[in-house]
């Protein structure tokens, strides 16, 4: 029966109750006595409770879909309402779920391709910075070490100076190149990846720790991608917003099988901020390979960013010379 109908017969059953006990029993005279002033009242309030506790009965489904609706997060996927209530009210929970289950999987798809252009896109503005930008202030540096070598002592000063403008740009511009396309994750493999990750934001004011387990299953190559990108991120945040001086990079086996990465800085925390693009843009990426990601503050202050790859994205046929196997490097986290 629709819900239509059940509310209907339900409200028809109270008024023609009502009816009965005016034909009946219950009469009204003119003027209306005290009396029957008083029965009628307690017959209105109780045909109210009764309307109301059957509208609040008939859609209490309804009410637990609504909110259901207002929590649904596509970065956070998984959480469904329950399928409860009589005939209709289930059926709209259930294609609820189905649509649920449709834009998570399309949201996939589509993030898929997006972040595969973008990566695609930066190997490119990498490898022209690399090849045309970098070439070019090459040139310019040789033309100042030329120029001031036979300049006279007025100039030889300040064409030095511009001599190591120029090189302070170039190491700047292969930095960005390296992040923009971390050609040492293709060549070195994971680990390798990560150290030189780590010693990259290490600075005087921030310290960054690294443990990384050698024994952790072989990846697939999309897997390593997304965990040095989400490390990335994690370390970038923790060195411009998080006021940290220390920094812990951990990669190791998840006690469940897959592989867990944690990023945990000893800073400020996150607090009641929203979250911004680079989290966002780390869910995006740990739902193209089924993995859960968790941002929030540690328990001992700072903020931790935790990723754990299940075992099905492993990889059953690792690439030879990866570097897995290696040993902690000096300067590792005990």
């Amino acid at each position: 029966m629709s819900l239509f109908w059940r509310i209907f017969l339900l409200n028809a059953a109270v008024l023609v109750a009502a009816a009965m006990l005016l034909l009946g029993p219950v009469t009204v005279s003119t003027p209306v006595l005290a009396g029957e002033a008083l029965v009628i009242v307690a017959g209105l309030a109780a045909m109210l409770v009764a309307n109301a506790v059957i509208l609040r009965l008939g859609l209490a489904p309804l009410h637990r879909l609504t909110r259901a609706m207002a929590a649904v997060d596509l970065l956070r996927p998984g959480a469904r309402p329950a399928v409860t209530g009589p005939g209709e009210m289930a059926a709209l929970t259930a294609t609820f779920n189905a649509m649920l289950d449709r834009l998570e999987s399309e949201r996939a798809t589509s993030s898929a391709r997006v972040l595969s252009a973008q990566e695609a896109e930066r190997r490119r503005i990498a490898r022209e910075l690399h090849d045309e930008v970098g070439q070019t202030l090459t040139a310019v540096l040789l033309q100042l070490k030329h120029a001031a070598a036979q300049a006279p002592d007025p100039l030889r000063e300040d064409l030095r100076q511009a001599q190591e403008t120029t090189r302070a740009s170039l190491d700047e511009l292969r930095r960005i190149a390296r992040r923009l396309r971390p050609g040492v994750l293709e060549e070195l493999g994971l680990l390798s990846a990560l150290r030189a990750l780590a010693a990259e934001f290490g600075t005087p004011g921030l310290t960054v720790r690294h443990r990384l387990d050698p024994d952790v299953p072989p990846l697939a190559a999309e897997t390593e991608l997304v965990l040095y990108r989400v490390a990335q991120e994690g370390l970038t945040n923790a060195a411009r917003h998080a006021g940290a001086d220390r920094v812990t990079l951990r990669l190791r086996t998840a006690p469940r099988g897959g592989v867990e990465l944690l990023v945990l800085d000893d800073g400020k925390g996150l607090g009641p901020a929203p979250e911004g693009a680079g989290i966002r843009g780390m869910r995006e990426r740990a739902l193209l390979i089924g993995a859960t990601l968790t941002v929030g503050d540690a328990p001992d202050g700072g903020a931790e960013v935790r990723l754990l790859v299940p075992a099905a994205a492993a990889d059953p046929n690792p690439r030879p010379g990866d570097g897995r196997r290696a040993s902690f490097a000096p300067g590792e986290a005990p």
